[in-house]
């Protein structure tokens, strides 16, 4: 199955970052990260993206906004990750 193009806007500092970016390594999951570190239009650009949300990480499958790790996980634990890796792979 292809995957999709998976994008994670992260700080190097922020736990939640680390927590999502090792679940996308532990599925084998290949992601670009964008780093948002002292970055204002990095910042701007992931807080359009995600509607508001500006906190780290924002998850992005393709064009479909996953939200944040808590999000991510909670997809993984329900197994509709997979599901939904299907689709934006589309």
């Amino acid at each position: 199955m292809p995957q999709p193009h998976i994008v994670i806007y992260t700080t190097a500092s922020c736990p939640y970052c680390h927590r999502a970016k090792a679940l996308l390594n532990e599925r084998g999951l290949a992601f670009e990260e964008i780093s948002a570190d002292g970055d204002p239009a990095a910042r701007a650009a992931m807080t359009a993206r995600a509607n508001g949300r500006y906190t780290v990480p924002q998850i992005f499958f393709g064009d479909r906004h996953i939200g944040g790790s808590d999000d991510l996980h909670d997809l993984d634990a329900r197994g509709e990750l997979q599901a939904i890796l299907a689709d934006a792979a589309q």
